[in-house]
C-alpha cells in the first residue's frame, strides 16, 4: 500500500475544501438551521411528540443523514470528476499507485469532509433542541458507514458522468427525494399500510432508521436489519467501483 500516494490524493481533497469552506461547510449548515426554524417552529406546534420525543429533537437524525448523504455523494463525484475534465486523471492513473489507493484517497477524503460537517449540524442543532444519545458508539458507525458508502456512491457517479449536468442529476432527482421519503421528517410508521410497505424498498429508510435508534432507542425498522443493508450498500459500491477500475469503463478511451 502506497501511503505517501494516499496521502498526497487525501491532502490535496482536503486543501480544496478549506478553498471552499463557504460553499462546504457554511451553505449547508445555514440550510439546515432554516430546517429546524420552519420545520421545529411550524410543523412542530401541531406535532409535539413522535414516538414520545420532542418533534423537534425527532428530525435531528433525519437533517444530519440529509446533509450527510447529499454531501459524501456530492463531494466524492466533484473529487474525481474534475481530474476526468481538467485530463489530470491520466496522470493518476499511468502514476504507480493502484486503485484501491485511489479510492482509499479520494473516498477517505469525501467522506471525512461529510462526517466533520455532520458533526458540525449536530453541534448546531444542539442549540435548538434538547439532544441526548443513548447509544454514541452506534452512532459514530452510522455516521462512519454511511458517509464511506455514499462517497463510494459519488465516486461511482463522478466516473459515470460526462458533463456538470451529470454530475447534479443523481443527488437532485434520486438522492433528495428519497431522503425527504425516508422518514427524515416522520416516522414511516405513521403511513397507511400500503405507503408504509412501499417505503421498506427505500434504501434511505434504513440509515435514517438506524441512525434515530441511536439517538433514541425507537426505529422504524430493526437495527439489525439497519445494519446488513447499510453493509450491503457498502459491499455493493465496492464491487461496482473494483469492476470499473477493472473494465477502466469510462477511465480509458
Amino acid at each position: 500500500m502506497n501511503f505517501h500516494a494516499i496521502r498526497a490524493m487525501y491532502f490535496f481533497e482536503m486543501a480544496r475544501a478549506r478553498r471552499t469552506a463557504l460553499q462546504s461547510i457554511v451553505s449547508p449548515v445555514i440550510s439546515t438551521s432554516l430546517y429546524f426554524i420552519v420545520f421545529g417552529a411550524a410543523i412542530g406546534s401541531r406535532i409535539s411528540q413522535i414516538d414520545g420525543i420532542n418533534y423537534g429533537a425527532f428530525i435531528v437524525p433525519g437533517l444530519v443523514m440529509l446533509s450527510l448523504l447529499t454531501q459524501s455523494v456530492s463531494n466524492a463525484s466533484f473529487g474525481i470528476y474534475f481530474p476526468k475534465f481538467s485530463g489530470t486523471i491520466y496522470e493518476l492513473l499511468s502514476a504507480p499507485v493502484s486503485y484501491r489507493e485511489i479510492v482509499v484517497g479520494y473516498v477517505g477524503a469525501a467522506a471525512t469532509k461529510s462526517i466533520i460537517l455532520g458533526l458540525i449540524i449536530l453541534a448546531t442543532a444542539g442549540l435548538f433542541v434538547p439532544l441526548q444519545v443513548q447509544h454514541p458508539l452506534w452512532m459514530i458507525l452510522f455516521l462512519l458507514l454511511t458517509a464511506v458508502t455514499f462517497s463510494l456512491f459519488g465516486f461511482i457517479i463522478g466516473i459515470w458522468a460526462d458533463s456538470f449536468e451529470k454530475l447534479q442529476l443523481v443527488p437532485l432527482l434520486i438522492i433528495t427525494p428519497l431522503t425527504f421519503l425516508g422518514g427524515s421528517f416522520y416516522s414511516i410508521k405513521m403511513l397507511p399500510s400500503v405507503w408504509h410497505t412501499i417505503s421498506l424498498f427505500n434504501p434511505v429508510v434504513y440509515l435514517i432508521s438506524g441512525f434515530r435508534w441511536s439517538f433514541y432507542g425507537n426505529a422504524d425498522v430493526s437495527i439489525a436489519i439497519s445494519l446488513t443493508m447499510t453493509l450491503v450498500f457498502l459491499v455493493t459500491f465496492l464491487a461496482i467501483v473494483a469492476r470499473i477500475f477493472k473494465t477502466g469503463y469510462k477511465l480509458k478511451f
